[in-house]
């Protein structure tokens, strides 16, 4: 057994190393093995372990009452269940190495990247340091799993001349109002779809908005948003309650994929590239602070716990760094 699994991982990298490094590599990995015994897990699906659905049923139970959303929920759902019927082992025997390898082959498998398999990786750390501190097992299986590296790239927001070709090629004015709202706002498009009529005071020009944990936060309309959004809403002949809704009869709410499915249609159409709800956000972020916005007033706006989370969201430029250094250096 020990044989056929060093030459199957001597297999695998012969092309990604050299005859000597493998011979190299060979050598350690006898050397290594040498105290142990290898055999191969049993995964037939009669003999699958279900030990874990009431320890898992306990912990979702527990994300709920911190109020995380569903769509969160559902996502530590489907990733625990996965993970758990795979290794197929009681969740006090589950070692590190058997995460580590089970991640490895999930990327293997379906090729994502590493920021959402880092993101698995943190749900399963959630995970086991619920049970740890329970008392469900006695060690921690991903005290020692190490963020999985993501390369740093600078998200973009939109610039001035492509939210410019964005409102042209608006021929709807449920679009233009869509794209203005979000632009001003910084809304969630999952606080978005939610929103209902009543909770806009044109007035004052605020929005109350619902956000993540069920917390409630207030918004602003700028002269532009607060102007296409009360021509869209006047122009309408549905009862809807919702804010926005599909243009064709039964005229129902927006959903996610509906939100998104416009805003690429746009960008398609005004040729700009990667037109997502999420980067409205970003853009009204960076442009805020840019033009002066104390960054605690930035974390309100957007509905942040940490400031660390709405630096990531805020993009600042050479160009405007140089321009404050000139302005509070000059002599």
């Amino acid at each position: 057994m020990k044989d056929e699994f060093i030459t199957k991982v001597l297999a695998k990298m012969m092309d990604k190393i050299t005859q000597e490094q493998c011979s190299e590599l060979k050598t350690a990995l006898y050397m290594e093995l040498q105290e142990f015994e290898l055999e191969k897990r049993c995964t037939e699906v009669l003999d699958l372990d279900t030990s874990y659905i009431h320890y898992l049923q306990l912990f979702l139970a527990r994300k709920k009452t911190e109020r995380k959303s569903e769509r969160t929920i559902e996502q530590y759902k489907l990733h625990l269940t996965a993970m758990l019927q795979c290794l197929n082992i009681s969740v006090d025997k589950i070692t590190e190495n058997d995460l580590f390898c089970y991640l490895a082959k999930y990327k293997k498998d379906r090729g994502v990247s590493n920021v959402y398999l880092d993101n698995i990786r943190l749900v399963f750390s959630s995970f086991f340091t619920w049970l740890n501190a329970k008392g469900y097992i006695a060690k921690n299986p991903t005290a020692g799993l190490e963020p999985i590296k993501v390369e740093k790239k600078i998200k973009q927001p939109f610039s001035d001349e492509e939210l410019e070709k964005m409102r042209r090629i608006c021929d709807q004015e449920r679009d233009l109002a869509l794209i203005e709202f979000l632009y001003s706002t910084g809304v969630r498009v999952s606080e978005l779809i939610a929103l209902n009529k009543k909770d806009i005071d044109f007035y004052g020009k605020n929005v109350v908005v619902y956000g993540k944990g069920s917390k409630e936060r207030e918004t602003y309309l700028n002269a532009a948003s607060c102007l296409h959004l009360k021509a869209y809403l006047d122009s309408r002949q549905d009862d809807n309650e919702a804010l926005f809704v599909s243009t064709r009869a039964p005229h129902t709410r927006l959903t996610v994929a509906g939100v998104e499915k416009i805003l690429h249609r746009i960008g398609k159409d005004a040729g700009v590239a990667r037109v997502h709800p999420h980067r409205f956000r970003r853009t009204m972020a960076t442009n805020v602070l840019k033009k002066g916005m104390p960054l605690e007033e930035v974390k309100e706006l957007l509905g942040h716990t940490k400031l660390d989370t709405t630096m990531i969201y805020c993009t600042v430029s050479r160009e405007n760094v140089k321009h404050s250094h000139q302005k509070l250096m000059s002599a």
